[in-house]
């Protein structure tokens, strides 16, 4: 329901293709921008919020809106015609839809006509996501509270080095690790300190962190002995990486890591997060981008209902942009549902706590 500063607002929805133009926004008199054809976004339930005109003859504004499969958020990613009763639909249509925030990309819309909207600057990315740079400015309305506060982003730069940025990006948030340091020089280095060659495993990666980090409390969550992320190597590859795992396990020992064998729920994720942890959590990509791959996100926020992640990863080819990737709230279900990695469902996650106060910090790495 629509809040007490806010009318119901009249409004118009409709599935958008990019060979299937909604009439009316043909009669609407304002230049379609040409980026809602020139990507399939087809993955991402494209449709045109609209608002008609007093006499219901025509539109007097309309937007495209998006989103990740699984999530929780609405994306804006332009508005014409009528610009701020479009993007009062949009939030009255998420809140009828039961989601917790709204994102608007940047491409046209001003900072003083977003924050108008009550839609708040994000950050701009330390570096561009995955194949698609996106637009250089982006917005955010929380349609609830307890969001917490705003880690930098940091787009992955390779297509393995995710569980070092999730590392790197948790420790910029906790302030143990300068934003400026996180460069692709850090990311490439702690990366090398962590990869079981290419991936990096849940505790080859819990590994790096404590070493990169010795004041950091790390715990391991890996719900089986057998070495993990393999199964799409030949043996005679599998074979090798699976002697570096046994030694990850080993070293872990040896400077008293622990390892949990009980998977982490999004309950449990929420009570780190309420310790003020920080979860690396690895996931499967099937539900939010369409490809079972697994990939590490971060846990850094809760709200009512949904997990806030970072996600190093957006599939430009599909219009999945940093703005989608930053913030990002999934329903606690669909978390659950994420986190069972491969065939036989394991689940792998690194927690890492902030040092205690006058606890000296390593240098970054690359430093």
């Amino acid at each position: 329901m629509p809040s007490q500063q806010e009318a119901p607002v009249k409004s118009v929805v409709v599935p958008f293709g990019p060979d299937a133009e909604p009439a009316g926004l043909k009669r609407l008199g304002h230049e379609v921008p040409e980026r809602w054809r020139t990507v399939d976004r087809s993955a991402h339930a494209p449709h045109v919020v609209a608002v008609p005109g007093e006499d219901g003859a025509g539109w007097i504004g309309a937007a495209l809106v998006t989103a990740r499969p699984h999530t929780a958020y609405l994306k804006i990613v332009d508005a014409v015609g009528d610009v701020p009763a479009v993007v009062r639909a949009v939030v009255a249509h998420a809140r009828d839809r039961g989601l917790v925030q709204v994102k608007w990309e940047g491409w046209t819309a001003s900072p003083e006509a977003a924050a108008a909207a009550g839609f708040t600057p994000l950050a701009p990315p330390l570096a561009p996501a995955g194949d698609g740079a996106g637009p250089d400015a982006g917005y955010v309305r929380w349609l609830c509270d307890g969001a917490g506060t705003e880690p930098p982003y940091y787009g992955q730069t390779t297509h393995f080095t995710c569980g070092a940025v999730t590392a790197l990006v948790a420790q910029a948030h906790a302030g143990t690790l300068s934003p400026q340091a996180l460069d692709r020089r850090a990311e490439l280095t702690f990366w090398r300190d962590a990869t079981n060659f290419p991936s990096c495993e849940p505790v080859g990666l819990g590994v790096a962190v404590r070493r990169a980090w010795p004041s950091s409390p790390v715990t391991v969550h890996l719900d089986t002995d057998r070495a993990v992320l393999l199964d799409h190597f030949p043996e005679d590859e599998q074979e090798w990486r699976a002697l570096l795992q046994r030694a990850s396990r080993t070293e872990a020992g040896r400077i008293g890591l622990p390892i949990d064998p009980r998977p982490l729920s999004s309950t449990a994720i929420r009570d780190a997060i309420g310790r003020r942890e920080h979860v690396l959590l690895l996931v499967s990509l099937a539900g939010m981008l369409g490809f079972d791959v697994p990939h590490w996100v971060l846990c850094h926020g809760a709200v009512p209902g949904a997990v806030v992640i970072e996600d190093p990863w957006a599939h430009g080819v599909a219009g999945d942009t940093w703005v989608d990737a930053h913030l990002l709230p999934v329903p606690d279900p669909c978390l659950d549902t994420m986190s069972a990695v491969s065939a036989d469902g394991f689940h792998g996650a690194v927690t890492v706590g902030r040092p205690p106060r006058g606890a000296s910090s390593s240098a970054p790495p690359g430093a």
